[in-house]
């Protein structure tokens, strides 16, 4: 699992031309909610490890998270082919993180 948000963040375009499976990370390193997030997020990962986990660092004015509508962090959205598929916002528990990432994995 990538550990670091980034700061320099792909398009919009970009990401809806991404082919297969990825999941998207909105959120900040000195979040609460998103350190929480870290286990439970991990664990779930695990069992997906061809997936692609993307972290992007995400405030006012930052485009990509805009158009993505995110309003609190962190926010998971599970994208097949570019088209979001499934969005957890602060979860908390890896079973549900799990069956967002099956729902793309296939």
């Amino acid at each position: 699992m990538n550990n670091i948000y980034a700061v320099a963040q792909p398009t919009r375009a970009e990401i809806d031309a991404l082919a297969g499976a990825t999941v998207l990370e909105f959120g900040t390193g000195w979040c609460g909610h998103c350190r929480a997030t870290d286990a439970p997020l991990a664990s779930a990962l695990q069992q997906h490890a061809g997936v692609p986990h993307l972290r992007v660092e995400d405030g006012p004015g930052r485009p990509l998270g805009r158009s993505f509508r995110v309003k609190l962090w962190p926010t998971l959205i599970f994208l097949k082919d570019g088209q979001e598929v499934a969005r957890l916002v602060r979860p908390l528990d890896s079973t549900e993180i799990a069956q967002a990432l099956a729902q793309i994995a296939t």
